[in-house]
């Protein structure tokens, strides 16, 4: 009991700090030399790092950078989450290690435990854990940014259809659809400040 409790605590932290990993903030640093946090709306992620392209190459960066969040999460469900099975609760197990690397992504103890805003390492979680449903969840976001342009306003749909495709064509452990509502939340608030600039047009 102690040993499994230990690989559990030991995938919590492992799974955070591969989250944790700012794929954004570097790829902003190394590649064209500027701290991504003092450009556009501050954030690390993918969105922002793309301001600093024109629109054709920053769709590509766009890309690579939320390739390299989402990989994060899908990593810590699919490559660490399998290194342990506690017998008792095994169907919660990657569950808890992507909620961790998802915490990681948007508290990184690497920058202050500031950064992002937790789309793209969710994707990457639940293309692990429900891959049907994250995909009708990713054509929402396709449809609702179609028409208003903007990736915040895409993101948030994202959420909010995400634990409803989960709880609609989910096949996994009913924890997988508390873990999207969890999640889903947490975009919302990190996109808190899209929300107050979109109240403020309308």
């Amino acid at each position: 009991m102690v040993s499994e409790v230990l690989g559990l605590l030991g995938l919590l932290v492992a799974s955070y700090l591969l989250g944790g990993i700012p794929f954004g903030y570097l790829y902003a640093r190394f590649v064209k030399g500027v701290d991504i946090r003092t450009i556009g709306s501050g954030n690390v992620g993918a969105t922002n790092v793309a301001r600093l392209y024109p629109p054709r190459a920053g769709i590509l960066v766009f890309l690579i950078v939320f390739t390299l969040d989402a990989g994060k999460g899908y990593a810590a469900v699919e490559l660490l989450a399998p290194l342990i099975k506690p017998a008792p609760a095994v169907e919660y197990v990657p569950v808890l290690a992507g909620l961790a690397a998802v915490l990681g992504h948007s508290f990184t103890p690497y920058l202050g435990f500031s950064g992002g805003k937790a789309v793209a390492t969710t994707f990457g979680v639940f293309i692990a854990l429900e891959p049907v449903a994250t995909l009708v969840a990713l054509g929402v976001f396709f449809m609702v940014y179609a028409i208003t342009r903007a990736v915040g306003a895409g993101s948030l749909a994202f959420a909010v259809a995400l634990p409803v495709a989960v709880f609609v064509h989910g096949e996994a452990h009913q924890s997988v659809g508390y873990l999207a509502v969890v999640l889903g939340i947490l975009i919302v608030v990190r996109h808190r400040d899209n929300i107050s600039k979109m109240l403020g047009k309308s």
